[in-house]
């Protein structure tokens, strides 16, 4: 399975929802949001500054990853980001692909 990083802010009724069913609460939500679409919740964080929450989920495909980003931003109680995340696994066999590459001028 893939690994993705979802962040992102409250708005002010997403916040108040929080604060209604609290941390575990919201804990839960997410980690049955990822099991909906056979995946599953590794870690759910709530932060300080410019994101309130980071969640790392693992799901089948960036497929299933996007119908969990519009289903969120869809709801208007979110602004979510996504980041697709990549183990060192995946870095040493992206390196042993031959790539033909031009730079920009050159």
């Amino acid at each position: 399975m893939a690994k993705y990083l979802f962040h992102g802010s409250y708005t002010v009724e997403g916040i108040r929802g929080v604060r209604k069913e609290g941390g575990t609460g919201r804990r839960q939500a997410v980690s049955a949001l990822a099991q909906s679409v056979g995946g599953s919740l590794e870690s759910f964080y709530f932060a300080f500054g410019g994101d309130d929450f980071y969640a790392v989920v693992d799901l089948p495909d960036n497929t299933r990853a996007a119908a969990i980003a519009t289903a969120i931003a869809a709801s208007g109680a979110v602004s979510p980001s996504t980041v697709v995340l990549l183990s060192p696994e995946d870095i040493d066999a992206a390196a042993k692909v031959d790539v033909t590459y031009r730079a920009p001028g050159t």
